[in-house]
């Protein structure tokens, strides 16, 4: 790895070619369109650079056979993914004087890129910045500031006359950090949202120890697959292959590790599949799909066995939502599924915010018939833990999680720990192959306080998750012990059922009211006041059964005139089977409750409200989960001695204030 010196210099003087070359061309906000695909472009120029001169004379041959499908031998030579097959590298166009000549022959460089880089350029859009550039008379300014030999952007280092390094080289994982501190740069630059595409590196490492290490140990020699399905620039993808990379070895174990992700941003997007190729991997570089996951799903059909996601939170679905058919026309199996009974249980969470359906989209993808099934970590905020009563599709979607006994553990992380938001976050670790003491129990894991201040603030971030703080974490998690910071529960710890709690109706009967005139039509006033003509005095007005009864009227004319000569009063009979909607009221009994719905209701219900029922039509499940209710610490109160002794201190040191401002008025 870089030091930290090395590495803040290159982002510094990055940073710096955007003021340098770009500051009376482009507002601030654009700065990023010619800078990061520029940054790209030249860490692909730099890597291909020692080969280039094999890759034409191979092109020379090419041609001259008259072969045209020349992609696959030039990266062969090139001993990459990726191949550039024009007659220039970058540093050849620093000094070309004429702008016109530059254009033509910038753009055949671009042009001479395999088609797996050309997707990467019109994602960033690249060449709509080169007619800018020419009319500005800029864009040998900027070759020229990227090709400088100050920094060095190849993975090899740059050397001394006597052999020394002069500069180091930039290995491909400091490479994709350099990427994602200039977009953080940038979003920050631009009030944005600063870290929407990446997460912090700390608490990525956390997220694939926690995944990987409970089954490091049954680890086999053979291929593993890791999915991303928010992949941003591709961090934790790159990380997680790389601590499995680590564990696998300390077992003397041989894997095979292929990353698949999906993003929504093009821009983000284009630099996760750069990274993916610079790594070597080109067939990394395809597993990595564009667009929605959540209505354009990359990969329907495929599973995994680890999964890792920092899906956005608070963010609208409501496009997404449309494209799935709208809420009520949705069917897609992985938020509409049959689970308890319900052909069509429905996890579909309010349009306002989709975190919910990466972690359902996730579960979707777990391998069923592994020894190790799938393991996921996601990153939410605490919206997912108690957003949505019972029935809603977020408490839906927490039941369909634990009462599958997918959830192993949820850990509360510091707040201020990510670039873009201060609140609270939490990790879910998720497994449909639970080690057997944790089967049907799951842990919650504070580490709220566990935090090692930064220097200065990154974004929103003014605190890091060190080594030795992720390993007290991890093994919090892998003891599975009841301490001040862990706890845990059985599954049905989290659940309760939503029930409806009707009280009767009670109506008195006012015959003095008078009824608005055209209510009854010619018949039915006929029936009306033979009705009340032959009426019984001695009927009560406060028993609406015995009234109805006694005017021998049809249903149709009684629901008609009902609301015009009533009026509600507690002290009136019940109305048979009908309750007074006023008085609903709604009831969580925890599905632990002793003895259930009926015990709960006899001992919590009846003795206040005698008359009521529950309308066990309406009941429903729901499940949430409270860190506070688990992990308050309420603040001890002083003592009243103490309170007391330090009102006599502060008596006494104000007297002879008093006294000596007294004094001096006189």
């Amino acid at each position: 790895m870089m030091d930290s010196i090395s590495f803040n210099s290159i982002v510094s003087f990055i940073w710096g070619i955007a003021d340098d070359c770009l500051r009376d061309v482009y507002v601030r906000g654009k700065y990023r369109d010619v800078i990061l695909p520029m940054t790209v472009i030249r860490r692909l120029d730099a890597v291909l650079e020692e080969t280039k001169p094999a890759v034409l004379e191979m092109k020379k041959k090419l041609d001259e056979a008259g072969i045209t499908n020349q992609t696959a031998s030039l990266c062969q030579i090139a001993g990459e993914p990726f191949c550039n097959s024009s007659p220039f590298c970058l540093k050849d166009l620093k000094s070309k004087a004429k702008a016109q000549q530059l254009k033509t022959d910038f753009e055949a460089y671009l042009d001479g890129f395999s088609p797996n880089v050309q997707e990467i350029l019109d994602k960033f859009k690249f060449r709509n910045q080169i007619a800018t550039m020419i009319d500005a008379d800029i864009l040998g300014s900027v070759i020229e500031k990227f090709v400088s030999p100050t920094i060095n952007l190849s993975p090899r280092p740059v050397l001394y006359d006597d052999g020394s390094v002069k500069l180091q080289g930039l290995d491909n994982h400091t490479m994709g950090l350099i990427f994602e501190e200039l977009i953080r740069r940038f979003n920050e630059e631009n009030n944005e949202e600063a870290g929407e595409h990446f997460t912090p590196r700390d608490a990525v490492e956390l997220m694939a120890d926690l995944i990987i290490m409970p089954i490091s140990d049954q680890i086999k020699d053979g291929t593993y697959t890791c999915y991303d399905g928010a992949c941003g620039t591709g961090g934790m993808l790159t990380i997680a292959e790389k601590r499995l990379n680590e564990l696998a070895e300390q077992q003397g174990k041989q894997v095979s590790i292929h990353l698949f992700g999906q993003e929504i941003n093009p821009e983000t997007y284009a630099i996760t599949k750069a990274d993916m190729l610079l790594s070597g991997e080109g067939e990394q570089a395809e597993h990595m799909g564009f667009g929605s996951t959540l209505s354009a799903d990359s990969f329907p059909t495929r599973q995994f066995d680890f999964m890792l996601s920092n899906p956005p939170y608070g963010k609208s679905w409501k496009v997404d939502q449309d494209k799935l058919g709208g809420k009520k026309g949705i069917q897609d199996t992985r938020f509409v599924t049959q689970f308890a009974d319900d052909t069509e249980y429905k996890m579909l969470p309010r349009s306002s915010d989709g975190q919910m359906l990466f972690l359902l989209n996730n579960i979707a993808k777990m391998k069923h018939s592994t020894a190790l099934g799938s393991r996921i970590a996601e990153v939410h905020n605490g919206s997912s833990l108690f957003t949505g009563d019972a029935g809603s599709g977020e408490s839906n979607a927490r039941r369909f999680v634990i009462e599958n006994d997918y959830l192993e553990a949820i850990i509360a992380l510091p707040e201020n720990m990510f670039y873009n938001t201060g609140i609270g976050t939490f990790i879910w670790i998720v497994s449909n192959r639970k080690a057997p003491h944790r089967k049907g129990k799951v842990q919650l894991i504070d580490a709220t306080v566990m935090k090692s201040p930064l220097r200065k603030n990154l974004g929103k971030k003014n605190c890091e998750l060190t080594p030795e703080i992720r390993k007290r974490i991890v093994d919090l998690y892998l003891d599975f012990a009841e301490t001040e910071e862990s706890k845990i529960f059985d599954n049905a710890e989290f659940g309760y059922q939503l029930i409806t709690v009707d009280r009767p109706l009670r109506l008195r009967i006012d015959l003095s009211k008078e009824i608005p005139a055209g209510t009854f039509n010619a018949k039915d006033q006929e029936a009306w006041e033979k009705a009340l003509a032959e009426l019984p005095a001695n009927i009560p007005m406060d028993d609406w059964d015995a009234f109805a009864k006694a005017t021998k009227l049809k249903a149709t004319l009684l629901k008609k005139v009902r609301p015009l000569i009533t009026e509600v009063d507690e002290n009136a009979k019940a109305v048979s089977g009908e309750a007074d909607s006023n008085l609903r009221d709604y009831e969580r009994v925890p599905l632990l409750y002793p003895g259930g719905i009926e015990a709960f209701f006899s001992t919590e219900v009846k003795p206040f409200v005698p008359d009521a029922w529950i309308d066990h039509s309406k009941t429903q499940i729901g499940y949430e989960l409270s860190f506070t209710k688990y992990f308050y610490k309420p603040v001890e109160l002083r003592s009243l001695d103490e309170i007391t002794a330090d009102l006599r201190q502060l008596e006494s040191e104000t007297a002879g204030l008093l006294d000596e401002i007294l004094g001096g008025a006189k």
